[in-house]
């Protein structure tokens, strides 16, 4: 089936809002990238660069620079929005007046609403009753997207015509997008998978070995799933991009900011160095406190996430946390 070019708002533009804006020129829609950062907007406006997050990636004159979020949107078919999980219903907020019925709203981030353990869609449901909503999510680096490297993601929405349309949008040559009906399981692959790689990185930083990491990112999986199904995630998302997928390239690729507290933590470094040392927003923060939020309200156990909940946010010592996960009783690998 031939896809009609659309028009995307893309709002956020950091590594992976930029990253899905040059995607959509590619594919054949036209992109309107905006960013609250009015400075760093009119940088990438004058120099056709985004130095701050991709250096070195020229960004075509045929993607539109906005500086103003509402005319973005007024000017697009559609919205994709691209922030920090943390100001996600900020943006909303301050788009909504301007949506009309016929546009529905994705969005690229992973997380989960801080202080209420939201998944974003919830957030979005409640500002947007009548909009169709979905996720893009998946294992993809903004790096490797930006320089045309082969992708492949999971577009999760709440209505089959706008999931389908964000994945014609972004579909072609090197990037593959797949559609599901799944966002619960698709938005909290991409959340959990976060927390699980801060703490691959913290095996690694302490130089466990491959064995150590390979056990972590397993049953970090199991924890994903046991918490998947009192949430009525599907088994198979979780299993597929949107969960495995992620959790695979953000607990060994060194790409990933989650990835790099974790190393930065293993090797000894406070919290606030490694983010400093970062520099952009690392998403496993929060989401470690969230993911113990709902392991709490659905009385689960996640001993993984607990452990980088308490490094992160209670200054427990990681010797001590890989310690007392190796000291839980033998129990069967499954039941």
């Amino acid at each position: 089936m031939q896809k009609q070019p659309a028009v995307i708002a893309v709002l956020g533009a950091g590594s992976w809002g930029t990253a899905l804006a040059l995607q959509l020129d590619r594919s054949g829609s036209r992109s309107i990238l905006w960013d609250r950062d009015t400075e760093n907007i009119l940088q990438i406006r004058a120099t056709r660069r985004n130095e701050r997050y991709l250096p070195g990636i020229e960004i075509p004159v045929s993607i539109g620079i906005e500086t103003d979020a509402r005319a973005a949107v007024r000017a697009a078919d559609h919205v994709l929005l691209v922030t920090p999980s943390h100001a996600f219903g900020a943006v909303i907020a301050e788009i909504r007046e301007v949506l009309t019925p016929a546009q529905g709203v994705a969005w690229g981030c992973k997380g989960f609403e801080p202080g209420s353990g939201r998944l974003l869609h919830e957030v979005a449901r409640e500002l947007l009753p009548d909009t169709a909503l979905a996720i893009v999510t998946g294992p993809s680096f903004a790096k490797e997207v930006a320089a045309n490297l082969p992708t492949a993601v999971t577009v999760a929405g709440s209505d089959d015509d706008f999931t389908h349309t964000m994945a014609c949008a972004l579909h072609g040559g090197r990037f593959r997008a797949y559609t599901s009906g799944d966002m619960i399981g698709a938005e909290l692959g991409g959340a959990v998978k976060n927390v699980m790689a801060v703490a691959t990185g913290i095996c690694d930083g302490m130089k466990l070995g491959d064995n150590a990491r390979a056990a972590l990112v397993t049953r970090g999986l199991a924890e994903m799933m046991r918490l998947g199904v009192v949430m009525n995630a599907k088994p198979e998302t979780l299993m597929g991009l949107a969960g495995a997928g992620d959790l695979m390239l953000t607990c060994t690729g060194d790409l990933s900011r989650n990835r790099r507290l974790g190393l930065a933590l293993g090797m000894g470094k406070t919290v606030e160095e490694a983010v400093a040392e970062i520099g952009q927003v690392v998403e496993g923060v929060n989401s470690a406190v969230e993911v113990q939020r709902l392991a709490r309200e659905y009385k689960i156990s996640m001993p993984i996430s607990k452990q980088v909940n308490g490094i992160i946010h209670h200054g427990w010592d990681p010797v001590e946390g890989v310690a007392r996960l190796l000291a839980r009783e033998q129990k069967p690998e499954y039941g």
